[in-house]
C-alpha cells in the first residue's frame, strides 16, 4: 500500500469545486492502475483558507511519511516544503513556482517539488482588457489581491502596466483581511461612479467567494474573476485555466513518482486549457449587454 498526502489550501472539503478536483484526481489515478483503498491510501487535509490550519495539516501529513504529496496552490506547497525537502511534492495552481522558491527552473525543478502552473502574470492585463469589453464605461478599477503572495504582486504589476492605455485608475484592496473588512473596502469603492473590479487568484478569497460575489453584485460593480467556479457562484464572468484539468494531469506525475521518478527531473507544466465563462443572469442584474464578440469567445454561458 503506497501513501499519498493531499493538502488543499483554499476550499473546504464539501465545496463543489473541491469535489470536482478530487474526482478528477482519483479518475486519473485509476486510469493508471491506482485505486484508493486498494493499492494506495490517500490522506486528505483541507485548509479552508487559514494559513495556521494549512501549516498544522502540512506537519500532520509529513509525519505520516507519504510516498508523495499533492499541494493545492502556493500556500500548501510552501507549508509542505517547510516541513520536508525530501518527500516529493506535486503542486497544482501555483502561478510562480520559481519566485516562490519551490523550484530552481521550470525545465529542471531540481528539488523535491514539481507540478503545474496556472497563468502568467500577464493575465492581469487580459482581465483588464476583458472587463473594459463588457463594461466600456469603467474608469476606476478595484483589484482584490493578496499583497503577501508573489503572484498577487505580479498580477498587480501587469494590471498597472495596462491601466494607463486602458484609461483607468486603479485601487488595490487587500484580500489578507477578514471578510467584513474586504466588504467595507469594496462598498466604499462602489460609492463613486464608473467602477469595476478584478478579483485575482488567491487562497485568501476562494473559500469566501459566495459572500464576496453577492456583495459585488449588490454594489452593481462589473467584475471579472480568475476561475470558472466564481462565475458559477454568481460572478459576472471569469477567465482563467481549467482548474479541474490540472488534477487529472497531476495524477500522471504522482504515478511517475510512485514508480521511481524524481520531482527534480519532471518539468513544471503550464496550463493547457483556458476558459471564458459568462453569467448572463448576473449581466442582466447589472444592466449590462454582453457584446456579441465576447459571447462568441465564451467557452460556457450560464443563463
Amino acid at each position: 500500500m503506497r501513501r499519498i498526502g493531499w493538502l488543499a489550501g483554499a476550499l473546504p472539503a464539501n465545496d463543489p469545486e473541491s469535489q470536482a478536483r478530487k474526482e478528477a484526481f482519483l479518475q486519473g489515478l485509476k486510469g493508471l492502475g491506482w485505486t484508493d483503498g486498494k493499492n494506495v491510501r490517500i490522506d486528505y487535509r483541507w485548509g479552508a483558507g487559514s494559513a495556521d490550519i494549512i501549516r498544522k495539516h502540512a506537519a500532520e501529513l509529513i509525519a505520516l511519511a507519504p510516498d508523495v504529496t499533492l499541494a493545492v496552490a502556493s500556500q500548501s506547497a510552501y507549508a509542505l516544503q517547510q516541513e520536508s525537502r525530501t518527500i516529493p511534492i506535486v503542486f497544482t495552481q501555483v502561478p510562480d513556482p520559481i519566485g516562490a522558491g519551490f523550484v530552481d527552473s521550470l525545465a529542471r525543478p531540481g528539488g523535491n517539488a514539481t507540478g503545474f502552473t496556472t497563468f502568467e502574470y500577464g493575465f492581469g492585463a487580459k482581465w483588464l482588457e476583458l472587463l473594459k469589453q463588457i463594461a466600456p464605461g469603467v474608469k476606476r478599477v478595484a483589484v482584490v489581491r493578496d499583497p503577501a503572495n508573489p503572484a498577487g504582486s505580479g498580477q498587480w504589476g501587469a494590471i498597472q502596466s495596462a491601466a494607463s492605455s486602458a484609461g483607468v485608475e486603479l485601487t488595490s484592496i487587500s484580500s489578507r483581511v477578514a471578510t467584513d473588512e474586504i466588504e467595507r473596502a469594496i462598498a466604499a469603492f462602489a460609492r463613486q461612479p464608473n467602477g469595476g473590479l478584478i478579483m485575482t487568484g488567491s487562497t485568501t478569497t476562494a473559500g469566501r467567494r459566495d459572500a464576496l460575489v453577492a456583495l459585488i453584485t449588490r454594489q452593481k460593480l462589473p467584475a471579472i474573476y480568475p476561475y470558472r467556479y466564481w462565475a458559477s457562484s454568481g460572478g459576472l464572468f471569469s477567465y482563467g485555466p481549467d482548474t479541474v484539468d490540472q488534477y487529472r494531469r497531476a495524477a500522471g506525475y504522482v504515478d511517475r513518482i510512485l514508480k521511481g521518478e524524481k520531482p527534480a527531473d519532471l518539468p513544471v507544466q503550464a496550463s493547457t486549457k483556458y476558459e471564458l465563462v459568462l453569467n448572463l443572469k448576473t449581466a442582466k442584474a447589472l444592466g449590462l449587454t454582453v457584446p456579441p464578440a465576447l459571447l462568441a469567445q465564451a467557452n460556457e454561458v450560464i443563463e
